[in-house]
């Protein structure tokens, strides 16, 4: 997609980067935004043109965040290959491995799910009967698209567009679920760790007082880990929220505007359904983080602490004491956790509401 240059120093994967991102981002949204002027005072035109739009200024912007935070990334990815966020048994491995084959499924879904709702956009100006060409997008160009073969260049041309778009949503999205599983994974393997204290491999150390200190330092890493994770996606998180929550809202008052079981009303439906599932990761993964954190200090208390003597008690408690859930957030405004999802739902049937309301006042 052009957005994973080799180093920073500018050259031809710059200038690959450069063409793509003009051609098929800024200026697939251009001709759009410009067709909204002309169209502006018609409602529904107006409407059937935003709710996508919204999604493919989401796209533009997770290629800006990617790009500016490329060595941010870079870095979280060299380490995950650090010996400190290592399984350091078979138990572990297993233990870890069905949330990331959770991961790998759900990566799976949304790949069918993308490109099905891709496929239909695609097709339904094809296959629906119209007295005139149209386009998968409303949009202006400063031609005469309706002649061949200005049309079926413009056809081809939109849906490559959607297509890079797309790519850029569900590579980006399921990367960051792939971070909060690997931060899921963490929690995992340092509550394996709190709870062998005691008898722990003597590969990994060879006293409980050096186990504990493992322990904090491995907890400490997890958590700079994250704060650094962060830093990549929290402004691609919030915008997400922000604009999906309206997207759904106004493309289930467009569905109240097509005709039933046509081929548009498939492409929306598959277009909401990929959106609130999109949604709806963000959120479980981010539950996943911050009750697998929670579990730390259960561990704590499952440990063969008894027989541990009174200075070792006390340094386990005060470890203990320290442990606070760790909840992944949108700039501090919006905590991913599936009590936002119904937020974010419940404002998007309320935009909907609005615009039914509106359109039936009309």
């Amino acid at each position: 997609m052009g957005l994973w240059p080799e180093s920073n120093k500018p050259g031809i994967y710059t200038l690959y980067s450069t063409l793509t991102i003009s051609l098929y981002i800024i200026g697939h949204l251009f001709f759009q935004v410009v067709n909204v002027y002309f169209i502006a005072h018609d409602l529904a035109s107006v409407v059937a043109t935003s709710f996508h739009l919204l999604i493919e200024f989401l796209a533009a912007v997770k290629s800006y965040y990617i790009m500016k935070n490329i060595s941010i990334l870079k870095d979280r990815i060299i380490t995950f290959k650090s010996d400190w966020f290592q399984p350091r048994s078979p138990h572990q491995r297993k233990l870890i491995e069905p949330t990331i084959y959770f991961w790998q499924m759900i990566f799976k879904v949304c790949v069918c799910m993308a490109y099905g709702c891709n496929a239909f956009w695609a097709i339904y100006p094809l296959i629906e009967k119209s007295e005139e060409k149209r386009l998968p997008f409303l949009a202006w160009y400063p031609y005469d698209y309706n002649k061949s073969p200005y049309y079926e260049i413009t056809y081809i041309y939109q849906v490559i567009c959607i297509g890079y778009l797309t790519t850029i949503h569900l590579n980006v999205d399921t990367l960051i679920y792939a971070f909060c599983v690997y931060t899921s994974c963490q929690f995992d393997i340092l509550a394996d760790n709190i709870r062998n204290l005691a008898n722990v491999d003597d590969s990994f150390t060879d006293s409980v007082h050096h186990n504990m200190l493992k322990c904090v330092e491995h907890h400490k890493n997890s958590l700079s880990f994250i704060e650094g994770s962060t830093k990549f996606f929290s402004w691609i998180l919030f915008w997400h929220l922000l604009v999906s929550g309206v997207s759904i809202g106004i493309s289930l008052f467009q569905l109240t505007t097509v005709v039933p079981l046509s081929s548009e009303f498939y492409s929306l439906v598959s277009f909401i359904n990929a959106i609130t599932l999109q949604i709806f990761m963000y959120c479980w993964f981010g539950a996943e983080v911050q009750t697998k954190s929670e579990n730390l200090s259960y561990a704590v208390f499952e440990s063969d602490w008894t027989d541990l003597l009174k200075r070792l008690k006390k340094n386990l408690l005060f470890f203990g004491m320290h442990l606070k859930p760790v909840r992944i957030s949108a700039l501090n405004v919006f905590y991913h956790s599936l009590d936002t999802y119904m937020r974010i739902m419940r404002t998007a049937w309320s935009y909907f509401a609005l615009l039914y309301q509106v359109s039936s006042l009309a």
